[in-house]
């Protein structure tokens, strides 16, 4: 995969880079880990300007933010009932939860969304709960585009004072992100076989 993402910042510049960030955030192992590292090892190179290239990779990730949350906003709490009623042990949730998980959202959500964006792998889910939970589109865009700028600024830079080559990056980057994922993936499977109802 590092090779296809390479030659498509080199062959795209600047919409490259927010198409990739754009397909991250709309189909997460697709890793942003990569993309923005490999942005700044090429700004480092001269290739691009690393403000831009953040701008660029921010602006990538939002747009594909904002459509999950729309899409999340269309289905809305009501119609997500029955998708839990009937889907509860695939879900992993019954509907006790998802009340419990409303009202956390009502008390947090701000700082969900901004932390959120910050954390590898499960930042592309951040717009589900907000749009599902109805949080305000000024907060929503707010908050997003500032953890989703702190986590692109931050992989871009850590490229741009790397500087040396797409292999270090890879080598560093990748395990970490198939790490997270297999625990992610263990933990599902742990609550699959462990989940029982609680009611609601």
């Amino acid at each position: 995969m590092t090779d296809w993402v390479v030659r498509l910042i080199e062959q795209g510049g600047y919409a490259g880079i927010a198409f990739l960030m754009f397909l991250e955030t709309v189909f997460p192992p697709i890793p942003s880990e990569v993309i923005m590292s490999l942005a700044g090892v090429n700004a480092a190179k001269g290739a691009f300007s690393l403000p831009l290239a953040i701008a660029c990779g921010t602006f990538g990730a939002m747009a594909g933010n904002v459509a999950w949350f729309v899409f999340a906003r269309a289905l809305g709490i009501d119609r997500l009932r029955p998708i839990v009623d009937r889907f509860g042990r695939i879900l992993t949730l019954d509907w006790a939860e998802v009340e419990r998980a409303d009202h956390f959202f009502d008390r947090w959500d701000k700082w969900f969304v901004f932390v959120g964006r910050m954390m590898p792998t499960i930042r592309s889910l951040v717009s589900v709960p907000a749009g599902l939970f109805g949080m305000r589109w000024g907060p929503f865009l707010l908050w997003s585009t500032l953890g989703t700028a702190g986590w692109t600024g931050a992989l871009a830079t850590a490229g741009y004072v790397l500087g040396r080559n797409v292999d270090d990056v890879d080598r560093y980057l990748g395990p970490a992100s198939t790490g997270i994922i297999v625990v992610l993936v263990l933990w599902y499977l742990y609550r699959v076989f462990t989940w029982k109802p609680r009611g609601g």
